[in-house]
């Protein structure tokens, strides 16, 4: 009910004066707000649906009649918010990464001796983990300036969303305006989710309209935050939880358990049950306890993530490859169902590798209706006696590819012939000595390895051309619109005859067009991965960045590779984690013909930026190579060669003529004494941290 002040203050807004709409527009935002929280956070509304549009709706009329007093913030803002024609790019002030995942108990157990081991910590030290639910939502970062709601973003690949600022706005639960005493800077970063009764609503409503329905609530939740007019969103019941921070102008906890409840304090929701364990046996029974609630729980689960809890152990701690290493998602278990293999067939990868995947008599798995399942390979299927027309038990956990279990009704004489030829190309199909994968020998004239190269070219984690998804590849391959990488950046010459396709028009040509323009500039890693070389993942394509800065200098030491017996190739070695067997790969690639036709087609339409290392200043080891050997005691190894690569170092594997420190710790063996062979200046772990304090 409307308090009896408020109702002697509702009289007619057309014969207020500046000073009383403004007082009154103060008091309508605070109660406004104040019933958000009730509703939305604290499930104890204290007035009615009606009530509660009516103050909008004077709030409203008040803003309309002196538009001076609306404020970017505004609860009238966060319905009917004008339609926006595309969302724009939005680059993360620091990168959304994803989270390694744990599926069993020795996965969780490893975790949480490569922190001890990483940060040098003895069984006896003390080491904190906070254990929280995974949410099944859609990564969303909140971005604060001075309290107010700035922006919103979508995770995206991680370094770029998109902006989704106005339709977070009409999310109830996100706080527009922050309480004093908050950083001038706050990135919040969290999950937007649909409990499942709201779910539930949702597609009996969607189902009545004859609309879309969604499979599950996080795609009812990704589909209602991705919509272009944003009073759609604004009548979808999504919600945000709160679980880290991005970028902060000041530090606000010394603790994950400390964000957590900054968070609470400042408006947030956060994941809950949560909590505060000591130990591997601590997580996993959490994990269990959270797993036999689950049904109970109002929105949907699929794991429970675990964070190292002191932030200063994160930041020891720090990211590898697109991960932070102290984080993981244990996911709960797989969910099963029976069904049928109704076919078998053959794909061919980018690297000529044949993939069996089995069709399968559609059926919902975990929420998800499956229609294929992984064969992984010729072993595979022999182990599984699979077979067309078997009756077998399919698993899937969280966004891992449906795999098959076992063959309910094994038949050894219908089992699958796994073929020796490739059915793309007719090449004959080999399976080299020691390795589980039959691979199509046709090469470049196999057109599933060009289409499928195109594909991770043109992918997220490559390039990331929005608009050049899986399917447009192929059918601009079959009519020979695009057949090489370089003949993305040409697609111009092809606007009218695109703009005349099904489907299309202008605004998809210019759209595609302009996606393709912005990736005409592109880092030496991220481009050596889009590449495709066989074995170069994307942390392998960074380390080869790192330790060869620029293109000119990698093609040239490739050329040099070719003789084994070179320095270039031995140099090539001594890049950590890259054996005899990735370095063949790699140099097998650079040497073929075709490859540096395409390079060279390729540095004709772009521009390949040289590696950035990290900023480091006045640091004596920048562009220095360093080697670690033997155990040292101050830090574990991989931190110590974490750090050395922040202070702009090269880290090697192996000792050459072209090291410039080894770093020797206890029972140092053959580096150091190669080193010494060699003349290479080796330190001791105390010599080494001197050496970097300076």
């Amino acid at each position: 009910m409307l308090s009896p002040r408020k109702k002697e203050k509702s009289g007619a807004v057309s014969t207020m004066n500046i000073i009383e709409a403004e007082a009154e527009a103060a008091r309508l935002r605070k109660d406004l707000r104040r019933h958000d929280i009730l509703y939305h956070q604290k499930d104890a509304p204290e007035i009615s649906d009606a009530e509660y549009d009516a103050l909008k709706q004077r709030l409203e009329a008040i803003e309309t009649r002196f538009p001076l007093l609306a404020t970017s913030d505004s609860p009238t803002k966060t319905v009917g918010a004008k339609p926006l024609k595309e969302f724009a790019k939005v680059r993360h002030a620091m990168p959304m990464l994803s989270l390694s995942n744990s599926f069993s108990e020795e996965d969780v157990a490893d975790f949480v001796d490569r922190v001890r081991k990483f940060l040098n910590l003895p069984e006896a030290a003390k080491l904190e983990i906070v254990a929280e639910p995974k949410i099944d939502g859609l990564s969303c970062s909140l971005r604060y300036e001075q309290g107010k709601l700035a922006q919103a973003a979508t995770r995206g690949d991680g370094e770029e969303g998109e902006d989704v600022t106005q339709n977070v706005r009409t999310i109830k639960s996100v706080p527009q305006q922050l309480p004093k005493g908050v950083p001038e800077v706050l990135e919040v970063r969290g999950e937007v989710y649909m409990t499942r009764a709201d779910f539930q609503k949702l597609n009996k409503a969607q189902e009545a309209l004859g609309d879309k329905v969604f499979a599950n609530p996080r795609n009812g939740a990704a589909g209602s935050l991705r919509q272009l007019d944003a009073s759609i969103t604004a009548r979808r019941p999504l919600r945000f939880f709160g679980y880290a921070l991005g970028e902060v102008s000041e530090p606000v906890a010394e603790t994950q358990e400390g964000i957590r409840r900054k968070l609470a304090q400042w408006g947030f929701e956060v994941p809950e049950p949560e909590k505060v364990a000591g130990s591997a046996a601590e997580l996993l029974k959490f994990h269990e306890k959270v797993y036999e609630e689950r049904p109970e729980i109002a929105y949907d689960l699929d794991g429970i993530v675990y964070k190292v809890n002191s932030l200063d152990y994160q930041r020891r701690l720090g990211f590898v490859s697109r991960s932070p290493r102290w984080a993981t998602a244990h996911k709960f278990p797989a969910e099963q169902a029976e069904t049928i293999i109704n076919k078998i067939i053959i794909q061919v990868g980018r690297t000529g590798t044949l993939t069996p995947v089995a069709e399968l008599e559609p059926i919902s798995v975990g929420g998800v209706v499956v229609s294929r399942a992984t064969l992984h390979n010729e072993d595979e299927i022999n182990r599984k006696g699979a077979y067309e027309g078997a009756r077998i038990i399919i698993q899937r956990a969280g966004d891992v590819i449906p795999q098959v279990v076992r063959v309910v009704n094994p038949n050894p004489k219908k089992l699958f012939k796994f073929p020796d030829k490739c059915p793309e190309c007719g090449s004959k199909a080999v399976r080299e000595q020691d390795e589980a994968a039959t691979r199509c020998t046709g090469g470049l004239i196999c057109p599933a390895q060009a289409v499928e190269r195109l594909k991770h070219f043109a992918s997220r984690t490559a390039f990331d051309i929005e608009g050049l998804g899986d399917k447009i590849i192929q059918e601009f391959w079959d009519e020979k619109i695009i057949q090489t990488p370089g003949d993305i950046f040409r697609l111009e010459k092809h606007a009218e005859a695109l703009k005349e396709r099904e489907g299309w028009g202008e605004l998809s040509v210019k759209k595609l067009l302009d996606s393709v323009e912005k990736r005409r500039t592109i880092g030496l890693d991220r481009f050596t991965y889009a590449l495709g070389i066989r074995q170069v993942g994307q942390a392998t394509a960074r380390k080869i960045a790192l330790h060869y800065e620029s293109l000119d200098k990698l093609l040239h030491e490739m050329k040099e590779a070719k003789d084994r017996e070179s320095g270039a190739y031995h140099a090539l070695l001594s890049i950590e984690d890259i054996g005899p067997s990735v370095a063949e790969d790699i140099v097998s690639f650079f040497a073929e013909k075709h490859n540096q036709e395409v390079i060279h087609d390729l540095r004709q339409e772009l521009t390949i930026r040289d590696f950035e290392r990290p900023k480091a200043v006045n640091s004596p080891v920048a562009g220095k190579t360093v080697v670690f050997t033997g155990k040292l005691s101050k830090m574990g190894r991989e931190e110590a060669k974490a750090q050395a690569e922040m202070l702009g170092a090269k880290v090697a594997g192996s000792v050459s003529k072209n090291t410039d420190y080894l770093v020797a710790g206890e029972d140092a063996g053959s580096k150091l004494k190669k080193a010494v062979e060699l003349g290479v200046k080796t330190l001791t772990e105390d010599e080494w941290l001197e050496l970097i304090k300076t």
